[in-house]
């Protein structure tokens, strides 16, 4: 079973991520956006949760409707240059008002989980070849953040310090 970080912490994650022709398992799976609109009545009805997985090149009101039925959105960085799904994350949350697990998946690399955390993501997926417990660290370099973002809505001097 492969290890995440959620809420920083470490732990063993039980989602699969499906193909979009793998079987369905009898357990929480994320799909691609394209098997979630082919087969949402059917993944819904297994009684399982379900998450999608959206690339970063699609506006997260395709799956606004959607939202209360999801238990995770998965959201893709290809690469570490591209930075999209940071606004994704965002519009998820403060837009939307998306409050399920936001997962960060593909090139997450150790240096942005703190920023993906501010953007509204608590879910972390790293490549293999990187180290969780060295990007856990990674939420400590910080001791305050003055902006607001969606993990702490008020500027530092609206919370009386």
């Amino acid at each position: 079973m492969r290890r995440i970080i959620k809420n920083r912490q470490i732990i063993e994650d039980y989602w699969q991520h499906l193909t979009d022709d793998g079987e369905l398992p009898a357990n929480p799976v994320i799909v691609s956006l394209a098997r979630w609109k082919q087969q949402r009545s059917v993944l819904l009805e297994r009684g399982e949760p379900v998450g999608v997985r959206l690339p970063n090149t699609i506006n997260p009101a395709e799956l606004a409707e959607d939202l209360p039925k999801l238990a995770v959105v998965a959201l893709e960085f290809p690469k570490f240059a591209d930075g999209r799904a940071y606004s994704q994350a965002r519009l998820l949350r403060e837009r939307y008002g998306y409050r399920g697990e936001i997962r960060a998946v593909g090139d997450v690399l150790r240096d942005q989980v703190f920023f993906m955390a501010r953007g509204g993501f608590d879910v972390f997926e790293l490549r293999e070849d990187r180290s969780l417990e060295d990007a856990l660290e990674a939420f400590g370099e910080f001791s305050e953040s003055y902006q607001p973002a969606a993990d702490q809505p008020l500027p530092l001097y609206r919370r009386g310090r």
